[in-house]
């Protein structure tokens, strides 16, 4: 599933900063359904026909929304409630849909990177790091970041935590984690059909290729610092 639906331009917002143990990371469901606007409704079935007729496979259905969020010194609190998941390809305001990146690196420090599939709904045809998708319904986004790493390249990780809390200016909420895979695992990885390349970039960022553009290695500085 998508990470987000349109390319950033501007810096997100942090809102929290880690790093967190997964385990310092909780996730409350609130029961009531989030209702969006008629515009948003219309603006959402037009993206979701937009994907059909591009032959994507993607189907519509429930994620999450951020509510609110604590910040303290035993971790991070998350509230959600469900929301329908095309709202976050609404162009310029996604409802505060809550997607998981999983930045993903061998043990000897390489960055795992993936081209996406020309059909998907995000970032099509570009370079990503890692494994990134919604927030299932019920699911905490620590969790998100292991089950996307596992469904999109079919590794689990030997260590992962929690990095960030961002806020796109499209009003996406990005949770931002970072995984290591055990020695040797790097030769297991797979890709899946949501990726059409994929490449071990080197740990020194500076001797990645210009396929990296600029927005990958801001991203991996900040999260190497």
């Amino acid at each position: 599933m998508s990470t987000q639906s349109e390319p950033v331009t501007q810096p997100p917002e942090v809102l929290a900063r880690g790093p967190w143990a997964l385990d310092q990371i909780t996730a409350r469901w609130q029961e009531e359904q989030f209702e969006p606007s008629a515009a948003h409704t219309e603006a959402a079935d037009a993206a979701i026909r937009d994907l059909q007729d591009r032959g994507s496979p993607s189907h519509d259905g429930m994620a999450a929304r951020l509510v609110n969020y604590r910040e303290d010194q035993e971790g991070l609190a998350i509230e959600l409630q469900p929301l329908r998941w095309a709202l976050r390809l609404v162009s310029g305001d996604a409802s505060l849909s809550v997607a998981a990146l999983c930045v993903t690196r061998s043990s000897d420090g390489r960055w795992l990177a993936g081209r996406r599939a020309a059909w998907v709904s995000s970032w099509a045809g570009r370079w990503a790091l890692g494994a990134g998708g919604a927030v299932d319904l019920g699911e905490s986004p620590a969790d998100t970041l292991v089950r996307e790493l596992m469904e999109e390249w079919a590794v689990s990780p030997e260590r992962v935590r929690g990095e960030a809390l961002l806020r796109l200016p499209h009003q996406l909420v990005m949770f931002v984690g970072q995984a290591w895979l055990a020695e040797g695992a790097e030769e297991a990885v797979t890709p899946d059909h949501e990726h059409d390349a994929y490449a071990w970039w080197p740990r020194d960022i500076d001797e990645w290729p210009p396929e990296a553009g600029d927005i990958l290695p801001r991203m991996a500085r900040w999260l190497a610092e």
